[in-house]
């Protein structure tokens, strides 16, 4: 079935209209109101309108029953994004004190079937937390990141696991596994970082994962992911782009060996940015500064006319917005000195 699409196919040959079972003659079915004038009528099949004229009947008279679940169990096959649906769904089980645990392994089944259906996780987060048992939920969002390693929803999920049960032992093991299968999985690099602020950026963590990082970019120089990363780990620490020489080193060794990956060039503009005013603020070496100053300068036109010229303009605003900031702390260091 697919996504919270409404679908005739996961029904057998046998099922059997809910008007045409005798258990199901004390209750009348309630038609969908469009209203007098619609101005698109929806042409449902007649399976559709059949659960759904039943399932409204039921939630009209509030029934929670074990047919009334089973009748869920439909409609949820009909459309799985249909909030409504899980919500009564969950009312009943309440009602009947249900088997959860059986409801844990349908509802399994049912995102399978619709790993990217926002209602269905949810209908499992509720359900795991009434059991207060996280202990299938790895085991489930591998499976499911084993088809989409990048599927929204399952990371959601599995972040929520494991930051609420404290599962994180683990999770860098699993992270670096998926890096190392793409290196472009930008989800597993969100996940690396997000387990990584649960430890805390220690010193040592900061040097151990700027190496990991610097190793990865090496391979692929052309590769947002690890350059998010990279500046991710970065604004920790002192939050200077150049608080780590071998970053510095190694991204001028790219640069000196031809490299010209637009994400390699747009750190360098950042960082002889940050070295300019550094220098500046500094009193230092006015030839030093003026060397980073002509950097960023051409950096930045380098990127307008031939490394992203699809954000030309961007990269003219850059280079404009930095001459301002650097004229106007030239201004104001002039006065600081009475000129």
């Amino acid at each position: 079935m697919a996504d919270g699409n409404s679908s005739d196919e996961d029904f057998s040959d046998d099922w059997v209209l809910y008007s045409c079972r005798p258990e199901w003659s004390d209750l009348e079915p309630l038609p969908q109101d469009d209203g007098e004038n619609p101005v698109v009528m929806i042409q449902y099949s007649e399976r559709f309108n059949d659960v759904f004229g039943y399932l409204r009947a039921v939630i009209s008279r509030q029934e929670k029953s074990q047919r009334a679940l089973e009748l869920t169990k439909d409609a949820a096959k009909l459309n799985a994004a249909n909030y409504t649906v899980w919500q009564y769904r969950r009312d009943i089980l309440k009602a009947l004190n249900a088997d959860l645990y059986e409801e844990l392994s349908y509802i399994g089944r049912v995102i399978a079937d619709n790993p990217k259906n926002y209602q269905v996780w949810h209908h499992r987060r509720v359900i795991v937390e009434w059991l207060d048992d996280p202990s299938s939920e790895l085991a489930l969002t591998e499976n499911i990141l084993d088809m989409d390693a990048k599927n929204y929803h399952a990371w959601q999920h599995r972040q929520w696991v494991i930051k609420n049960y404290n599962l994180f032992e683990d999770e860098l093991h699993y992270v670096d596994r998926l890096i190392s299968e793409d290196m472009r999985n930008n989800s597993a690099w969100n996940e690396r970082f997000f387990v990584l602020k649960h430890g805390g950026f220690t010193p040592e963590v900061l040097e151990r994962e700027v190496n990991y990082v610097i190793t990865r970019v090496g391979l692929i120089k052309n590769n947002e992911s690890p350059w998010n990363f990279l500046r991710g780990l970065l604004q920790q620490g002192t939050g200077k782009l150049a608080q780590f020489p071998s970053v510095v080193e190694f991204c001028e060794a790219l640069y000196n060996d031809g490299i010209r990956s637009p994400y390699l060039l747009a750190f360098l503009v950042d960082l002889y940015e940050e070295q300019y005013f550094d220098v500046i603020e500094s009193g230092g070496n006015e030839a030093e500064a003026e060397l980073f100053h002509q950097k960023v300068q051409d950096l930045c036109e380098s990127m307008a006319n031939q490394h992203d010229k699809i954000r030309s303009k961007y990269w003219r605003y850059i280079a404009e917005n930095f001459r301002r900031k650097a004229s106007e702390w030239a201004t104001a260091g002039s006065g600081r000195n009475g000129v």
